[in-house]
């Protein structure tokens, strides 16, 4: 267990490849905190400074719609992160614990979209927005943005063709652009792509490209289009399936904006946003 002067940890709450999770209580001021600590006994030059990058990004951002950062610490060989607690889970985890209505969502959504615009107007492009980074408290409504560890504090940056196994983000929400297959900058929009995605899974509890393949997967993301979320969920009940936790009835117009987020290229090669 995790042991840090003038912190009471309580309980570890997640392990991810890179990072232990713990709760616990900050004893100056019995404040409820998260301790984020570097997974590796002997991390990299390259993972601390990634670190430290995550934590300067995260201080950097003031503002309602991302997770707050108190103290970045050394520990042992590695580092860990003081972080607000405000009582949530990540989205991932209320997926697999709850049903959203529709009106739920439309709060979640306005929520994430506004946290975003706090984010890009601060010339920072996150580059992993998922429902495992998007941290909600149902009880009060709040949700915030976590995790700028691949976060670029630009408005566009260029890519490169990289190994499969060496790219930046989560697989399943990646944008075209971010594949380094695209010839094309990553910016701002970058996030709608995977906001989009994030959002139809919220809506139908399906990814709208599912595969175990990742060379499918970044073809998908970058030549294929979704079943629009309002067709998915009725595709499902034409199958005799129902959906265990997403929203039975989806407004195609709702679909349009998720379909408008995640498009790829219009006739100029830019990603078409509006009409």
């Amino acid at each position: 267990m995790l042991t840090l002067p003038g912190v009471a940890v309580q309980v570890q709450i997640y392990e991810s490849s890179n990072s232990l999770l713990y709760r616990g209580i900050r004893e100056q001021d019995n404040q409820s905190i998260i301790l984020k600590l570097l997974k590796e006994n002997y991390p990299t030059a390259q993972e601390l400074i990634r670190y430290r990058t995550e934590y300067e990004i995260t201080k950097s951002l003031n503002v309602p719609g991302v997770v707050q950062v108190y103290d970045l610490q050394k520990y042992q060989n590695r580092l860990v992160m003081l972080i607000e607690d405000f009582g949530g889970e990540s989205l991932s985890y209320w997926m697999q614990h709850r049903q959203f209505t529709l009106s739920e969502f439309l709060q979640i959504a306005i929520k994430t979209t506004e946290a975003l615009a706090q984010i890009h107007a601060a010339n920072i492009i996150h580059k992993d927005i998922n429902p495992g980074n998007l941290v909600l408290n149902p009880t009060t409504g709040q949700i915030k943005i976590i995790d700028f560890g691949i976060s670029t504090q630009l408005t566009r940056e260029n890519t490169t063709l990289k190994n499969i196994n060496s790219l930046e983000g989560t697989l399943a929400y990646l944008s075209p652009e971010q594949t380094g297959r695209m010839n094309r900058c990553v910016d701002y929009r970058s996030d709608f792509y995977s906001l989009g995605i994030t959002f139809y899974e919220l809506l139908t509890h399906r990814l709208p490209f599912e595969s175990t393949d990742p060379l499918e997967l970044i073809h998908c993301h970058i030549a294929k289009q979704p079943i629009p979320p309002h067709l998915q969920v009725e595709k499902l009940h034409a199958d005799g399936k129902f959906l265990e936790r997403g929203i039975e009835k989806i407004p195609p117009v709702l679909s349009k904006i998720i379909l408008k987020l995640m498009a790829k290229r219009g006739k100029n090669g830019i990603k078409v946003l509006t009409d």
